[in-house]
């Protein structure tokens, strides 16, 4: 990414973060970034777009990460516990521009506002598949739906900016894996279900 747009992003995510958006100046901004309003607008229309940029920006390295693990051709579980590690890191890595978001997304316009739900659709669909997929091999029971069960799993994660510290006693991997070990045994097959499924067989 280039450096000025990098700067630029950093500070408006900062200055939203302490001030809020709607006490943020563009002139704020580029004071702080250290750059000139001019070189702002050559990346960004508005100051609405840089609220629009400062998630787009995480929900895309997301999809990307998203992507490479099931590029690896894994079996469902292990591709959900890739997935649970990788939003979990992506999250703590990006927790302010999270924060931000969670706030301020209401000032974002329709057509931003769409463009990133049909970006977070795409991901939770992709990992109720994967999820789906878990039951159908008998990995997973089927004691919940593969969307009652992702909704669990983002809503802890979707949380962390308000209480997830980077200096804090856990590390984001320990984290990551600690929630897989509570969901990974609630979906856990029961002796009878592995019994049932033998007969089957």
């Amino acid at each position: 990414m280039d450096d000025v747009r990098t700067r630029v992003l950093t500070a408006a995510t900062e200055l939203f973060a302490e001030l809020g958006y709607d006490a943020t100046s563009v002139q704020q901004v580029v004071n702080r970034a250290g750059v000139t309003k001019g070189a702002l607008y050559h990346y960004f229309s508005s100051k609405e777009e840089l609220l629009f940029e400062i998630y787009g920006s995480v929900i895309a390295e997301q999809l990307a990460g998203l992507d490479r693990v099931l590029a690896q051709e894994m079996a469902p579980v292990p591709t959900l516990r890739a997935i649970i590690a990788d939003v979990v890191e992506t999250t703590a890595e990006h927790s302010l521009a999270t924060a931000v978001f969670t706030r301020e997304r209401t000032k974002l316009n329709l057509e931003h506002w769409h463009a990133l739900q049909a970006q977070w659709r795409r991901y939770q669909d992709t990992v109720r598949g994967v999820i789906r997929d878990a039951q159908a091999s008998g990995d997973f029971a089927a004691v919940a739906s593969p969307e009652v069960i992702s909704w669990m799993i983002f809503g802890v994660t979707s949380t962390m900016p308000t209480w997830y510290r980077p200096d804090g006693p856990k590390k984001a991997a320990e984290i990551a894996d600690e929630i897989c070990a509570v969901v990974f045994a609630a979906l856990a097959p029961s002796t009878s279900d592995s019994l049932t499924s033998d007969r089957k067989n």
